[in-house]
């Protein structure tokens, strides 16, 4: 009678390793299917570890599926910084070409970490939101601020965050625009939004013929 195989051996890794291991192995799971549809069985023998080792670093699933949000937001910002370029613009560009190159490596991901996994989680969301608030504070250094108002520019580049996200996700689903033509377009779309900003906003003024009628009218009356 052959002899009984042994499982196969465990191997010891500090905290820091295993923990980036799991979360590594956490982020590839959470980014190509549902959260309900990740067994953490599953994460644990890929790990080679047992489930209850897994439960020591992160207390439940949903511990365990907000910390890989935040492992892969924190790879987004770490991939995406260019403070080694001084030109503001010149930062801009290489920002958005590090960003849509993430993007392309980790499509799933990215759209895992906008489009979440539980619903509308409030730990998720403020990981979210911080990733923006960090966006935000690269695109506000070295901007010229003018004598425009900080609200205002800062409410404008808001909005254009937004549509780089928008943006992001269907190119993720069709990718059917070159990246180089996309990032051009964003950064067409950023100076469009904050162009009124640096130039003084009037509100146009009523079309006359509508006033002349407003008097026709108010008089047969």
């Amino acid at each position: 009678m052959p002899p009984a195989r042994r499982p196969p051996a465990r191997t010891r890794l500090d905290v820091d390793a295993r923990r980036a291991q799991l979360l590594a192995l956490g982020v590839e799971a959470f980014a190509t299917r549902a959260y309900d549809d990740v067994p953490i069985d599953e994460i644990a023998r890929a790990a080679g570890v047992s489930k209850g080792l897994l439960f020591h670093y992160f207390p439940s699933k949903r511990h365990f599926y907000t910390a890989t949000i935040r492992e892969a937001a924190n790879q987004l910002l770490a991939q995406t910084l260019a403070d080694h370029v001084e030109d503001p613009l010149a930062r801009l560009y290489a920002g958005l070409d590090a960003f849509l190159a993430y993007v392309d490596r980790h499509g799933p991901a990215y759209s895992a970490l906008l489009r979440g996994g539980i619903g509308s989680d409030p730990d998720v969301l403020a990981i979210v939101e911080e990733t923006r608030g960090v966006f935000l504070a690269r695109l506000m250094q070295g901007l010229p601020s003018s004598d425009a108002p900080g609200p205002l520019l800062r409410t404008a580049l808001r909005a254009w965050l937004g549509f780089v996200e928008a943006a992001a996700l269907e190119w993720i689903d069709h990718r059917d625009v070159p990246p180089a033509k996309l990032r051009d377009l964003m950064v067409a779309v950023l100076v469009t939004v904050t162009a009124p900003i640096t130039a003084p906003i009037t509100a146009p003024a009523a079309p006359s013929y509508t006033l002349q009628n407003r008097s026709r009218r108010s008089a047969k009356t």
